[in-house]
């Protein structure tokens, strides 16, 4: 894999030429789809497209930064991926040991909080050292919490909480029960988004979105800027929420 020129990172985006919106998301949980659609369409090797996708997520945490988001969340691989050709899954291990002695660690550099909510076990060595290794850093970071959902299905999720909190010996409430989801200083999410004009949430989130606002962009993960991004703020400060009420 080549990955001299893997990142654009050409944005400078500030709070100060941000735009302006009332009543933000405190979290937004994207479901970044479509990268391969996106590479098939201009005639592009499957690894293009994830580079492309790659690059489009370093750029809107970015954005999400200067517009004062607090949490962000990301499904880059999930539990699933595993059953892909093995080549694209070898690609996108090396990419992320790429990503993790580089833009992460420009990212944390610059405030990041970056945590990773999945299934560890039966991961490559290296990269459970990186996942280590990159939340250890940027444990005391206060800006923008990106969260990255690696080796991840939400079913998985609460199954692995609900034998947590069986081994605890705890009562089985909601409240406790949140206690061990993965990461669970994570607060629900308010806003979760999709591209690629899928409507469907694939096992992102199941907890944690249960009163979430859904929406469904048409573009591919890759095409996805900080114009759309803004589209996404606008739309939830139109929308009402009512949490049952």
């Amino acid at each position: 894999m080549t990955t001299e020129n893997s990142t654009t990172l050409q944005f400078d985006h500030s709070a100060e030429t941000g735009k302006k919106f009332a009543n933000l998301p405190r979290h937004i949980g994207f479901i970044v789809d479509g990268n391969r659609r996106w590479a098939r369409r201009r005639g592009l090797m499957i690894s293009e497209g994830n580079k492309r996708g790659y690059e489009a997520l370093i750029e809107l945490a970015y954005v999400a930064q200067a517009r004062g988001i607090k949490y962000i969340s990301a499904f880059i691989f999930s539990t699933e991926n595993w059953q892909r050709a093995k080549s694209e899954v070898n690609y996108l291990m090396d990419l992320f040991l790429w990503s993790s002695a580089h833009d992460m660690k420009k990212l944390v550099r610059d405030g990041f909080r970056i945590v990773f909510l999945g299934r560890r076990d039966g991961l490559r060595a290296k990269i459970r050292a990186a996942i280590e290794q990159t939340e250890q850093d940027s444990a005391g970071n206060t800006g923008t919490t990106l969260a990255l959902c690696f080796n991840y299905g939400g079913q998985a999720e609460i199954v692995d909480a609900a034998a947590k909190l069986a081994a605890s010996g705890a009562d089985f409430t909601e409240e406790n029960f949140a206690k061990y989801l993965y990461h669970p200083e994570i607060p629900p999410v308010d806003m979760l988004v999709r591209t690629s004009g899928e409507q469907r949430i694939s096992g992102f989130m199941l907890w944690r979105a249960a009163y979430a606002e859904l929406m469904w962009i048409q573009k591919n993960w890759p095409d996805m800027c900080e114009a759309d991004f803004d589209d996404v703020l606008a739309e939830f400060a139109r929308r009402q929420r009512r949490f049952g009420k």
